[in-house]
């Protein structure tokens, strides 16, 4: 299957996906409602489907494309099939500074959480360019991420804990579970500019990421500026994740499933992995979004807490088999 058939077919699952996610829900509308919400702007099913489940789900979709490409350029760039944006700190980082900007009552003021969450990834993405200029090997890089990650983690409980307001408490709780659960189309044009420059910066990064495929010595005599294609991967991929978290919140293991779902239709090149992973974990966000909506359940699942759920065994079967093949 080419890359462009690929592409294709994964846009078209995202159109129907969105389609149904925009028509169905909790509460069924009658064939009449549906009628009325496509000819009276306006109207009560108008609203429900164009200003309620339709703005959801396209920020599902960006959200899922975000943290999917993510995903893919640093399980490129680290060359490890369990990398995803929360092994190098930067989902954590992020959420850091949102818990930050609630707890200091900035919550009222549009697009402050989102401005302090992308700022925590920035700052994560600074600190990890300035460790990869010391830390030469992809192992080191990694356990730089994960202490970081662990210290935001404890920051962040930290201000849970210590928080005076239990409103401010329940806020943060809510951000770090994740979901896209009243989203508005003023989040779909939060999130896609950053995605969309994470993007271009992960494509220009795609030469560095094919190479770093047959080693680390390959790719040093290659003539291509290894160095500056890393820092744009990691710079793409703090980007995209700090998008993500600013958005919906923490959501997991959606940037390490996405390009496990699409890598052997590329026959594993990590520059043409980069589109179908973004594509499929668009689509992997929104068809989890739409089934945490209809799951029977007094209330509704965080959707972070749904991909865990889904996550956490698709991890552990992810690592078996990377286990497998490391002792071959």
């Amino acid at each position: 299957m080419t890359v462009t058939r690929l592409n294709l077919m994964l846009l078209l699952a995202i159109l129907g996906a969105i389609a149904l996610a925009t028509a169905g829900g909790e509460v069924a509308l009658s064939a009449a409602q549906y009628s009325q919400a496509f000819s009276e702007p306006g109207s009560g099913p108008w609203q429900v489907l164009w200003e309620v489940r339709a703005p959801r789900a396209v920020c599902a979709v960006m959200v899922g494309a975000a943290l999917g490409l993510a995903g893919a350029v640093l399980q490129g760039l680290l060359r490890n099939p369990l990398a995803d944006p929360g092994v190098l700190g930067v989902s954590a980082t992020a959420a850091l500074g949102a818990a930050l900007a609630i707890v200091l009552g900035a919550a009222a003021l549009p697009g402050a959480v989102e401005i302090s969450a992308l700022a925590g990834a920035g700052l994560a993405g600074l600190m990890l360019v300035a460790a990869q200029v010391r830390l030469r090997s992809p192992e080191a890089l990694i356990l730089f991420g994960v202490a970081l990650s662990s210290f935001a983690g404890a920051v962040t409980a930290l201000i849970f804990n210590l928080s005076p307001s239990p409103i401010a408490q329940a806020e943060v709780m809510s951000w770090l579970l994740g979901s896209v659960q009243n989203r508005s189309w003023i989040d779909v044009a939060w999130v896609t500019p950053p995605l969309l420059v994470a993007g271009g910066l992960a494509l220009l990064a795609a030469p560095g990421l094919r190479m770093l495929v047959l080693g680390e010595e390959a790719a040093a005599v290659s003539g291509l500026p290894m160095r500056r294609m890393r820092m744009l991967a990691l710079i793409a991929a703090a980007v995209a994740a700090g998008a993500a978290v600013a958005v919906a919140g923490v959501i997991g293991f959606v940037g390490l499933a996405a390009p496990h779902l699409v890598r052997g239709l590329v026959r594993g090149d990590p520059g043409r992995l980069l589109l179908p992973s973004a594509l499929a974990g668009g689509l992997i966000l929104v068809l989890a979004d739409l089934l945490a909506r209809i799951t029977p359940t007094d209330q509704e699942l965080k959707l972070g807490v749904f991909t865990a759920l889904i996550g956490a065994p698709l991890f552990a079967l992810i690592a078996w088999r990377a286990a497998r093949e490391w002792r071959s």
